[in-house]
């Protein structure tokens, strides 16, 4: 008996009992199709991520005050205060690498307007911060040099601002009016277009940006920033630029060969790559977790496969007796154990597909199927079909043609 032949008895013999075979490909259409829809999941949040963090700019740093203590190591407070004026205009003076650079204050509280009110974020920032976080206004004017040297009380606002103050669609009308943040009157000079909620599910235009000036003496009173952030020229110049950074501010704080740095510079690009080792690390455990019902699915194959032997056993007895070797009759059986694996695999690839272009999305959650998932999956459930089904083709092939053909 040809391969060919094979493959019509098999075919045949799942035909012959379809809701049995169907119930059999369920475990194997379920598993696949969560696998599918977890991968999916998890690459389309890792690409959620780095598109966001490419639009705040590939080539952005940020320089926080303190050693560089991971995993939770509090600090002396002494030791995030480490970042100051001086070393600002250093940068300033002596950078090569870097393109804009601007001081960072922050602080939050209440906003106020007339009778409106709502909790906020104010930066205190210099002219270029818009160019570094690579956002446009869409009305009014950034605050200038002028505005920074003076202190004056003067701000860019973004659309959560404007709509919780003055109402939706008011951008145009809140120009010129003052606004009070813990008390400081502020004239809204500048209003920013609207970026949303980010993959955290923060509001990126809840926020108010300010001269540092301001912020620093009016506001949070302070001699030290919170954070400098940069922009290396080009995203492949990010490693040069901080190097450079490194230097102008180990010289600038007087530290000695052997000391640690008491400052912490990340790039866009160290951030993307920990994000995705985070999201890999997520997406991995899912996948592991939905593969489980993939083994509980081949064991459920390799059950029917069983009682389907048992069942043919008198079939079984008379291919042999005609001339069927143990090989073919393993080979007949492992062929029926790969068709319902592999067609299950097909169906559960068609039902993650549909899920995770259509219903996902629906959820507000991202969702791109990686090609390979695909590849992968076809493969695994070849090898559930042939593990699973080696046992019962085994069975048949070792029986004795006589003892099968007299089984009743």
């Amino acid at each position: 008996m040809n391969i060919l032949n094979l493959f019509k008895v098999s075919i045949n013999a799942v035909a012959n009992n379809k809701m049995r075979s169907f119930l059999s490909m369920l475990g194997i259409i379920i598993g696949v199709a969560a696998v599918i829809i977890m991968m999916s999941i998890g690459q389309g949040s890792k690409e959620s991520i780095r598109k966001e963090l490419s639009t705040m700019g590939t080539n952005l740093l940020t320089i926080r005050p303190g050693a560089d203590m991971r995993g939770g190591v509090r600090q002396d407070p002494s030791a995030m205060q480490t970042l100051k004026m001086a070393d600002y205009q250093r940068i300033i003076d002596e950078k090569k690498y870097v393109s804009y650079v601007s001081p960072e204050v922050t602080s939050a509280g209440q906003v106020i307007y007339g009778n409106n009110n709502t909790n906020s974020t104010i930066y205190g920032e210099s002219t270029e911060y818009l160019d570094i976080k690579q956002w446009e206004l869409e009305e009014g004017t950034n605050f200038t040099e002028e505005d920074i040297r003076k202190a004056s009380k003067v701000c860019v606002v973004g659309a959560t601002i404007i709509k919780e103050l003055f109402g939706e669609g008011k951008e145009a009308e809140a120009i010129g009016k003052n606004i009070r943040f813990k008390s400081i009157p502020l004239r809204i000079i500048g209003v920013l277009e609207s970026k949303g909620y980010n993959s955290w599910g923060m509001d990126q235009d809840n926020v108010i940006i300010a001269p540092y000036t301001c912020v620093m003496k009016r506001i949070a009173a302070q001699t030290y920033f919170s954070s400098i952030v940069c922009s290396a020229l080009t995203e492949e110049l990010s490693d040069a630029a901080i190097e450079e950074l490194t230097q102008i501010l180990r010289s600038n704080h007087k530290l000695k060969a052997e000391a640690v740095d008491d400052f912490t510079i990340r790039s866009q690009a160290e951030m993307m790559e920990t994000m995705s080792s985070t999201m890999d690390t997520v997406t991995i455990i899912l996948v592991v977790a939905a593969a489980f019902s993939l083994l509980v699915a081949g064991i459920g194959i390799m059950n029917i496969m069983l009682v389907s032997v048992t069942e043919r056993t008198k079939e079984i007895g008379l291919r042999m007796a005609v001339g069927a070797t143990g090989l073919v009759i393993s080979l007949q059986f492992l062929i029926e154990s790969v068709l319902i694996s592999l067609t299950g695999g097909l169906l559960g690839i068609l039902l993650g597909g549909l899920v995770s272009n259509f219903v996902v999305p629906l959820m507000g959650m991202p969702s791109s199927i990686p090609a390979w998932s695909i590849y992968v999956s076809f493969a695994v459930c070849t090898f559930i079909g042939i593990i699973f089904g080696y046992i019962p083709a085994r069975k048949a092939a070792n029986m004795d043609p006589i003892e099968a053909i007299r089984h009743e």
